[in-house]
């Protein structure tokens, strides 16, 4: 998982939820100096109130930062949670006193994708996002700011070999779902109680072959129009929220 000690995150929204989290941690703050919102200013005014200091800077600096992202005229730079820091994966399960309740990626690229997925997750209940270290994405200034604060509370843990990982997993009695389109099997008819693990494949790919055959069930989310298949952000904010109603009736 994402070892390293400082993160930066930029935009309005996801700045204010790092300072509702522990506004203790962050290390710079750098303002747009011409930039009038009143967002903004509350964020301002909440970091003056703790005594940090805000460097005053143009927008080109702001854009230099985040790459020409849009930053919405704040960027922050903190120390990452511990979450983030400290933990292994299998500590981590060993840790938890309810069944496990896991999203796996595999090869999800897209930052923007990779965000939504951890700010469904954080929503659903999710104990821990995992995903491969190779040909995936990592915990990028971009997932940060569409997490919006979610990449700081779901633990993420990137992993060397995604399938050894999994059948360890399957070992502690967590069992594997897997999506597929052409399963025969329908989300809403599967049980997404007890220990389980949504596992949701790489953008117009699917899951790889090994993934697949690693798993224990293979499910399908419902299509009932011309289009083939949902974005991974959507279908696994699909999954999560019935396992969600699921688990909410026990």
């Amino acid at each position: 998982m994402n070892t390293t000690n400082y993160q930066q995150v930029y935009g309005l929204h996801a700045v204010k939820q790092i300072f509702s989290n522990d506004i203790s941690r962050i290390i710079e703050i750098w303002v747009q100096q011409d930039r009038q919102d009143v967002v903004l200013h509350s964020l301002i005014q909440q970091a003056q109130q703790q005594g940090l200091s805000l460097q005053w800077v143009a927008k080109k600096t702001l854009d230099k930062l985040t790459q020409n992202s849009h930053h919405q005229g704040i960027v922050i730079r903190y120390k990452a949670s511990q979450l983030a820091q400290d933990l292994h994966l299998e500590d981590y399960i060993a840790s938890l006193t309810t069944s496990p309740f896991l999203l796996i990626l595999d090869q999800v690229q897209d930052p923007h994708n990779l965000g939504a997925c951890l700010r469904s997750a954080d929503a659903a209940g999710v104990h821990a996002v995992i995903t491969p270290k190779d040909r995936a994405c990592a915990l990028t200034p971009t997932v940060c700011k569409v997490a919006s604060g979610a990449a700081d509370t779901v633990p993420l843990f990137q992993v060397t070999n995604l399938v050894n990982s999994l059948n360890w997993l399957k070992k502690q009695g967590i069992w594997l779902i897997g999506t597929a389109g052409e399963s025969q099997q329908s989300l809403f008819d599967t049980s997404l109680t007890g220990a389980i693990a949504l596992i949701l494949g790489a953008e117009g790919k699917g899951l790889r072959r090994l993934t697949r055959e690693t798993c224990d069930s293979l499910i399908a989310i419902p299509m009932l129009g011309k289009v083939e298949s949902l974005n991974v952000s959507v279908a696994t904010g699909v999954c999560l929220y019935e396992a969600l109603r699921q688990r909410q009736k026990l």
